[in-house]
């Protein structure tokens, strides 16, 4: 038996804002429309999640919060994980080991490069890259089946269902 790893890297953050913190960093209008896009998908496809584990940096906070308005699901149902921003390969994929045992689809909303070396780790292969030779960029979700709770997420454990961009669904 396996179950079901969503990653969703935070939607297009506005640069321009004059914001000093990065962490403070807002969506810009694209990502503000990409992400309910995404979530609007996510529903079409039946990838409910069971169980998300989100970063507060404000650019991931308002990708997730558009994500589950659309998926019509609380807020109270996100585990803010503060250890998500800036967060190493390894602190990921031990908060994903840590997801109760009970949970099928986990949604993890963060950033790069972390997010990406997640996706190559536990699948052993890279992104597929998009039409314009980028790889996991902004509100891109990555569908992959991993192992049943209580295994390691080890090197290749995973299988890469696929990777759905804000573009393809224009």
């Amino acid at each position: 038996m396996s179950r079901q790893l969503l990653i969703m890297r935070h939607a297009k953050s506005d640069w321009g804002s004059g914001i000093s913190s990065d962490f403070e960093r807002p969506l810009n209008r694209r990502g503000s429309e990409d992400a309910p896009r995404m979530g609007r998908w996510m529903t079409t496809e039946g990838l409910e999640p069971d169980y998300i584990l989100a970063s507060p940096a404000q650019r991931a906070r308002e990708t997730v919060l558009a994500v589950c308005a659309e998926l019509e699901t609380d807020e109270s149902d996100i585990h803010w994980e503060p250890r998500i921003y800036e967060a190493s390969v390894d602190t990921l994929v031990e908060l994903l080991e840590a997801v109760p045992a009970e949970v099928t689809r986990i949604l993890m909303v963060g950033h790069n490069p972390g997010l990406e070396g997640v996706v190559q780790r536990l699948s052993g292969a890279g992104v597929p890259l998009s039409e314009n030779g980028k790889g996991f960029t902004t509100a891109n979700l990555a569908q992959l089946e991993i192992p049943m709770a209580g295994e390691m997420l080890g090197y290749q454990c995973a299988r890469l269902i696929g990777v759905t961009r804000p573009s393809d669904l224009k």
